[in-house]
C-alpha cells in the first residue's frame, strides 16, 4: 500500500478520503459497552484457574527464582 503524504493532496481529495472512511466505519457493527463488559468479565473468570497471574507460577517451574545468594566477602 502506497504511502500518501497528506499535505501533498487537495482540500477535495481529502474530503474524498474522509467520506470513504465514514462509509467503512457505518458499516461496522456497533457493542453497548456494558454488553462488552460482561462478555469480557465472564471471558476472563472461565479461565481463572489456568491463568498464571491470578494463581502465580509455581517455584518449581519458575525460571526467574533465584537461584542461589550472593555473597560479599
Amino acid at each position: 500500500m502506497p504511502v500518501i503524504n497528506v499535505d501533498d493532496l487537495t482540500d477535495k481529495d481529502k474530503a474524498v478520503m474522509e467520506v470513504n472512511q465514514l462509509k467503512i466505519e457505518v458499516k461496522l457493527e456497533r457493542w453497548l459497552t456494558s454488553k462488552c463488559c460482561e462478555e469480557i468479565k465472564d471471558y476472563i473468570q472461565a479461565g481463572v484457574e489456568e491463568d498464571t497471574l491470578v494463581k502465580g507460577i509455581s517455584e518449581e517451574k519458575n525460571p526467574f527464582k533465584e537461584k542461589g545468594g550472593c555473597v560479599i566477602c
